[in-house]
């Protein structure tokens, strides 16, 4: 595509290029995608805050430099709300935060500023990341941009929309059970989970959780590569970190593919599994499948003990001190850790150990292991929880996040790209999982099925 057409038309990647050789400005590029924001999200409340004035300063200064700042330079790029922001507010979704104002960035932000980018705003995200819907008493719902009646995921639903419809090229996100691939899979992007420790978390209270990460959202497997590229590095203040990899390209053999719509043990809705089927069928044109699946019984109920117990111990003081001011999802999130007992958490991680083990042991036969990246489609914004798949009622209300959170509780990163769909079909996307420190093999062989395959974003009508 060429430059003259409309900067939010253009992929991160592109942009990055056109950016970096001076064929347009900064601030060009930031007025479009201002302008873009202004005439989209009073609908999709993608953004809890937009700093325009902030970043035109950025932009600006970008424009001065004598030569480009980073790889990210000049390039909008929007913040999810959980992570703090120098100078800008950073609610985490919650009244209680509605006026904080960190003095300073997490690494993660600081790493995207140092590679050049503009940072444009702060995503909605429900409150502190918990609830499938995006929304809080703050901002939202954000809601889908292919239907906005529906529900754009949580938790990072606000960059996916914001990505989705070309307010920003580039959007940061977080991940602890699903909340960047769920949001991807609803609103049609691409995300990267990679693995814990690949983006450092030196702040952290807990250096050796990997439940954990935080990832990008992007429109192309290049526009996901380049911004990881610029927040990878190691830091000694984070025990899981790790430095970067080389990028290599995709061969032309056949991968090995594991294949299986549920790891055997989660709910997933019929109509899922169908296009999971369809989505097998175009993989098998490039790949050689095999249905099957790690070992993964008792994933549900470790990664529910784990879970609850690390937000019990995040949150608790906020439960018992400030209780009147949280919604009923935060309590019911809190309230589920406080019963635990340590025996009850190391059962949970010695489970949790089992099934990373089968993990490894089937990819040491198989390149990829590929899954659904959500176990329904998007459903109305006023219904606040999943609680059924199929008429079939589950047991906790997050139960429906099994097929993503079975990959957080083993750490292995997953690429979520968007299948091929007919016109009148809702945006769904699988998640293709490499072995830990992978994530280079994974951009090779998703750039592979995304131009040969059709494996890609598809813009909602604007």
């Amino acid at each position: 595509m060429s430059i003259e057409a409309d900067p939010c038309e253009l992929t991160a990647a592109v942009l990055a290029k056109a950016l970096a050789r001076r064929a347009i400005s900064a601030r060009a590029v930031l007025e479009a995608h201002l302008a873009r924001i202004t005439a989209r999200d009073g609908e999709l409340a993608a953004f809890i805050t937009v700093d325009a004035d902030g970043a035109r300063r950025q932009a600006d200064a970008c424009d001065a430099a004598r030569a480009p700042v980073g790889p990210l330079h000049g390039l909008p790029i929007a913040v999810k709300d959980l992570t703090n922001t120098r100078g800008l507010r950073t609610t985490s979704g919650s009244l209680l935060f509605q006026n904080h104002v960190p003095d300073q960035d997490e690494l993660v932000v600081a790493r995207l500023r140092q590679a050049g980018a503009v940072i444009i705003g702060k995503t909605n995200t429900p409150e502190f990341g918990f609830g499938a819907v995006c929304t809080n008493r703050l901002c939202g719902p954000t809601r889908n941009p292919f239907d906005v009646a529906l529900t754009s995921g949580g938790s990072s639903g606000g960059s996916a929309v914001a990505v989705a419809t070309g307010m920003v090229p580039l959007a940061h996100g977080t991940d602890f059970g699903g909340s960047v691939r769920t949001p991807a899979s609803f609103c049609d992007v691409a995300s990267i989970r990679p693995t814990p420790g690949r983006i450092p978390v030196p702040a952290r209270a807990l250096g050796w959780d990997m439940l954990a990460t935080h990832g990008l959202l992007a429109r192309s497997v290049d526009d996901l590569e380049l911004g990881l590229s610029a927040c990878v590095g190691p830091d000694i203040l984070d025990p899981l970190s790790v430095g970067a990899e080389p990028r290599i390209e995709a061969g032309t053999g056949r991968p090995r593919l594991a294949v299986t719509p549920d790891f055997g043990v989660a709910p997933v809705a019929k109509e899922v599994r169908a296009r999971f089927a369809t989505a097998c069928d175009a993989l098998s044109r490039v790949a050689d499948l095999e249905k099957i699946s790690p070992d993964c019984g008792g994933a549900i109920e470790a990664f529910r003990t784990l879970r609850a117990a690390h937000i019990a111990d995040s949150y608790g003081a906020l439960l018992r001190d400030r209780r009147a001011e949280l919604t009923p999802t935060v309590i019911w999130n809190i309230e589920a850790g406080g019963q635990l007992t340590a025996q009850d958490y190391l059962a949970a991680e010695r489970r949790r150990t089992a099934i990373y083990r089968s993990f490894r042991e089937l990819m040491a036969r198989k390149d990829f292991l590929v899954v659904p990246a959500a176990s329904v489609f998007p459903w109305n914004n006023d219904i606040a929880d999943v609680t059924r798949i199929d008429d079939i009622a589950l047991e906790t209300p997050t139960d429906y996040l099994a097929v993503t959170f079975i990959v957080s509780l083993v750490g292995f990163p997953v690429l979520t790209l968007p299948t091929p769909r007919q016109r009148d079909q809702a945006p769904f996307g699988v998640q293709i999982i490499a072995s830990p420190g992978q994530e280079s093999k994974l951009f090779a062989f998703g750039r592979r099925i995304e131009e040969q395959l059709g494996f890609g974003h598809r813009r909602p009508p604007i």
